[in-house]
């Protein structure tokens, strides 16, 4: 989450007169995240998160909203949307797309123990099978064709060692098959800081506006590479074993899971580190934007290449 487009308290307690959520109270900033304007929105009648969509074109703005509703109605912690008194959810501010969505309770943890693995590998599992139902799809868009054409884009800023590896690794996950994984509404971005924690329960999961279907093993890798790094970018086991344990309790991987495995993680890292390698080169202008190091993710990619992880047996 980011501000690139300011917005004057007056402009959206006009807005907010098109929904049943009382007066404006409080409009703060969010200064994290990398792709959209976000908002803490206080009214007389509750707390909520505020979007500006800076990037994502509107068509494709549907499939994020009603598959957050969908999640909701089916008891997950995620933000649902708010319907405006037309009883849509998407609306238009300063220009932009925007959504008004509920305030989750709670805060990010971001040196997790064993015990949040195992609530994040579960709460995952849970998502997934949930999103077996929705009835929307829409591909990854950060897949196969944006990574190939963000290499492009980013690979003259990159020192010759880097666009080896680069190479190297696009070319191989090029040769990977996902057909005979099993597929579904991904949240493809499940970071420490996209999860609040209410004491020891996850209190929400946000930030859906990289969802799309795709692998849901390539899911589990996303989340695996953040939750369970250490420091320098290797796999802390115990951490793994505790998510990857508590998520296949909830749905057993497959036999071709547990060959793509290693692949996954790859995929994942590389699509993390080229996302981060666009924002960090090719920066976009705001009032208060967060870039991220690339290098974490190349480490990362570096690391996962040369170990061959396996998924723990049931």
């Amino acid at each position: 989450m980011s501000v690139f487009t300011p917005l004057p308290e007056s402009t959206l307690a006009t807005w907010l007169r098109g929904y049943a959520v009382g007066r404006l109270v409080e409009l703060k900033g969010i200064a994290a995240g990398v792709q959209n304007s976000n908002f803490f929105v206080t009214t007389t009648l509750g707390r909520y998160v505020l979007t500006l969509f800076e990037a994502i074109p509107r068509a494709e703005l549907p499939y994020y909203l009603h598959l957050m509703a969908h999640l909701a109605r089916h008891g997950l912690p995620v933000p649902a949307p708010i319907a405006d008194r037309d009883n849509e959810y998407l609306g238009t501010l300063e220009g932009k797309p925007a959504v008004l969505v509920m305030r989750l309770p709670g805060q990010s943890v971001m040196a997790p123990g064993e015990q949040h693995c195992a609530r994040v590998g579960a709460m995952l599992a849970g998502l997934h099978l949930a999103g077996q139902s929705y009835g929307r799809r829409q591909e990854n868009p950060r897949g196969p064709a944006w990574r190939a054409a963000t290499a492009t884009e980013v690979r003259g800023f990159l020192p010759a060692e880097e666009q080896a590896l680069l190479d190297t690794e696009l070319a191989f996950q090029a040769q990977v098959d996902s057909a005979a994984l099993p597929a579904g509404a991904i949240h493809a971005d499940l970071f420490r800081d996209n999860v609040l924690w209410d004491g020891d329960h996850i209190g929400g999961v946000i930030d859906f506006y990289f969802a799309g279907h795709d692998s849901l093993l390539f899911d589990v890798a996303v989340t695996v590479n953040d939750w369970c790094a250490t420091a320098d970018g290797k796999l802390d086991a115990a951490r793994c074993a505790a998510l990857l344990t508590a998520y296949q309790a909830e749905r057993p991987f497959t036999a071709a899971e547990r060959l793509a495995w290693p692949a996954m993680l790859r995929a994942a890292a590389l699509r993390f580190w080229l996302s981060r390698a666009a924002d960090h080169h090719l920066p976009r202008e705001g009032e208060m934007v967060l870039v991220k190091n690339p290098d974490e993710y190349r480490d990362i990619l570096r690391h996962r290449i040369a170990a061959h992880p396996a998924l723990p047996e049931v």
